[in-house]
């Protein structure tokens, strides 16, 4: 025991050591520099017990109905931990998520801190960290926002009054998307009349945006409050909707207030 408990010992010391140096590797990717400590650590640890029985006398092929007996209850017992092991390995070697990637997963959104071998270790924009089974990622529908590029498109929808031009609000609503920080001058915000409303004309104005992992509410946010600024500088109004009830009392008579 004291043999084996030592042979242990120095294997998770050998194996943190390499895990340290690989993670420091510039010439690795991230997923590559998670999967080869994971594998080192797993590897060194099964080679110092099997060493160890081997030292004290032990015939490790004595144990090999033993092991097939055991191997088939833990593959029972532990399906879900085993699932999530191999998933961990299947998203390190195809790279569809790696630290630092800006992910949503079933309502949650946020980037990616650690890949760890039965959970992905995810940070939401409130300083929430979710511990997400490694199986979701391969079983569930996952959009990575910055897989194969940084770029993000966002959609903001909005109306303004029937007496001002559309061509002018298309003008306006650009120049006020490119004003704010995060938006992309680069690639150029488009605005495009969608409709005409029971009380508007509806546009969508749609920019990018490089760092998503910032959030996506804030910068939608203040490219509203651009709008606005923009709009009731330049004269143009936001409608709301108007109704109009009628209220009938006992003789039959009606009278109409406009409704807000």
């Amino acid at each position: 025991m004291l043999l084996l408990a030592a042979t242990v010992w120095l294997a998770v010391v050998i194996g943190n050591y390499v895990d340290e140096r690989v993670r420091i590797s510039e010439e690795l990717t991230p997923s590559i520099r998670v999967l080869i400590g994971k594998v080192a650590k797993i590897g060194l640890v099964l080679v110092a017990g099997a060493f160890a029985l081997s030292a004290v006398g032990v015939d490790l092929t004595a144990l090999t109905v033993f092991s097939g007996a055991i191997g088939v209850g833990l593959a029972f017992g532990l399906q879900k931990v085993v699932s999530n092991f191999v998933s961990g390995m299947i998203i390190l070697l195809d790279k569809s998520i790696k630290p630092g990637d800006t992910i949503s997963l079933e309502g949650t959104f946020g980037w990616i801190r650690e890949l760890r071998a039965r959970f992905v270790s995810v940070v939401t924009r409130d300083g929430r960290e979710y511990l997400i089974p490694n199986e979701d990622f391969i079983t569930q529908r996952v959009i990575n926002w910055s897989f194969s590029d940084n770029l993000v498109r966002l959609d903001v929808d909005f109306g303004v009054s029937y007496d001002a031009d559309p061509h002018k609000v298309s003008e306006l609503a650009i120049e006020a998307a490119i004003s704010v920080g995060r938006v992309e001058a680069d690639r150029r915000p488009v605005c495009w009349l969608t409709g005409f409303g029971d009380s508007s004309l509806n546009f969508v104005l749609r920019f990018w945006i490089r760092d998503p992992q910032q959030g996506l509410t804030n910068v939608r946010g203040k490219v509203l409050l651009a709008l606005w600024d923009t709009f009731k500088k330049n004269g143009i109004g936001i409608p709301y909707p108007h109704r109009e009830i009628i209220v009938r009392d006992g003789a039959g008579q009606k009278g109409n207030w406009a409704a807000r």
